[in-house]
């Protein structure tokens, strides 16, 4: 597919993303509406606000005009107050802005190298859902100093600060995410009508077994290694007296781990613990099989389209994992379903940086094992030709 008939079901997923998280951040206000606890519950209101904030454009309190500031008298504080709400306002236009940037660019890329046509539907469909979720992550990201500033205080433990906002707002992406996917696979399908056949690289079975499981090594290094309770523990004290700077630990955590590698609390029998890492187990599980699926699928298996897949391919097994330990503690605790879904989408930070090494190391190696075979192949061919 030309990037001229992929561009336009990239716009439409990329404004209805935008759209419907612009929505979600408005409806935050009916939370607050009286007889709203009455009909939902005071604790779900309460987590229902928590998800919507992040993407509402209503400043909190302490940005709102009329609030108090610290060392501020008379007109010098309503002109403080003025500056954090204008500051409030500006980053909360980047990260509407950049969760259209970053969509568009993924969905552009992922729709040229992964039309959703007759056999590749569901893997297209699954592949933009993924990529909602870390286009919404990385504009979070990127409006997040601003978002800090506005509160007054940006000097004061700037990178902690930074991955508490990070790891917010991520509920609603999931959902969102879902849905401007499954319209980008719509109009997709509607301008990949008479594009004529598809290019299909003949990808040596071995070598694309070779390249998921060397792709799914290096996720295992930040589940296993990078994630194991000691090594976390270690990662969260790094702590450089740098200025702005310090104490990066918080954010080095979000970046580089995609879970934790423990037990459950207390003394359990070994069949629990099994069973506990049941998640981790499912996650490099979907890792693998959509590494080893990636180079059939893509109609040609470029560096930059199996990055970006093995971040997709990370993101869902990810969520995979999460439903999974949803579905247990939920049977095993009896929690109410906002409180199991409290977790859902962790984890994106870590798996936007391990899919990204893993792509690359897959898609080297697949580069590598299939041009050693080629030449084997071709000369038992060869052989099989010139016989009499």
């Amino acid at each position: 597919m030309t990037y001229r008939r992929a561009a336009i079901p990239a716009l439409v997923g990329g404004l209805l993303l935008t759209a419907l998280l612009w929505w979600a951040g408005a409806s935050a206000n009916a939370l607050h509406l009286p007889g709203t606890t009455d009909v939902i519950g005071g604790q779900a209101a309460a987590e229902l606000q928590r998800w919507l904030t992040p993407w509402s454009y209503d400043p909190p309190a302490s940005v709102q005009p009329g609030a108090e500031v610290s060392g501020g008298i008379g007109d010098t504080a309503g002109a403080a107050s003025a500056n954090y709400l204008a500051l409030y306002t500006t980053a909360m236009q980047i990260r509407f802005g950049a969760v259209f940037a970053f969509f568009v660019l993924g969905a552009l890329l992922l729709v040229r190298r992964l039309p959703p046509v007759r056999g590749r539907v569901p893997a297209a469909l699954l592949a933009l859902w993924a990529w909602g979720l870390v286009a919404g992550t990385l504009a979070v990201t990127v409006s997040a100093p601003w978002l800090i500033a506005s509160g007054g205080h940006g000097s004061y433990r700037f990178l902690p600060q930074l991955s508490s906002v990070i790891a917010s707002g991520r509920q609603v992406l999931v959902g969102a995410a879902l849905v401007a996917a499954a319209v980008t696979v719509l109009a997709a399908r509607v301008t990949a009508k008479g594009a004529g056949p598809l290019p299909q690289e003949v990808i040596p079975t071995r070598a694309a077994r070779l390249a998921a499981t060397v792709g799914t090594a290096v996720v295992a290094l930040s589940l296993v290694v990078l994630s194991y309770q000691s090594v976390a523990a270690a990662l969260q004290q790094i702590s450089p007296n740098i200025g702005l700077l310090a104490e990066p630990g918080d954010l080095l955590r979000q970046w580089l781990l995609l879970g934790g590698w423990s037990g459950p609390g207390g003394t359990t029998p070994l069949g629990d613990w099994l069973l506990y890492r049941a998640t981790d187990v499912l996650l490099l599980v979907v890792v693998w099989w959509a590494l080893r699926r990636m180079p059939g699928l893509l109609t040609r298996a470029t560096v930059p389209a199996m990055a970006v897949g093995a971040v997709c391919a990370t993101v869902l097994g990810l969520l995979a994992s999460q439903l999974l330990r949803m579905a247990m503690d939920g049977a095993s605790l009896h929690w109410e379903l906002l409180r199991l879904s409290g977790g859902i989408g962790e984890g994106v930070p870590a798996a936007l940086t391990c899919g990204l090494v893993a792509g690359v190391a897959a898609a080297v190696t697949l580069r590598v094992a299939a041009g050693r075979t080629e030449p084997t192949d071709s000369a038992a061919s060869g052989q099989a030709t010139t016989r009499p």
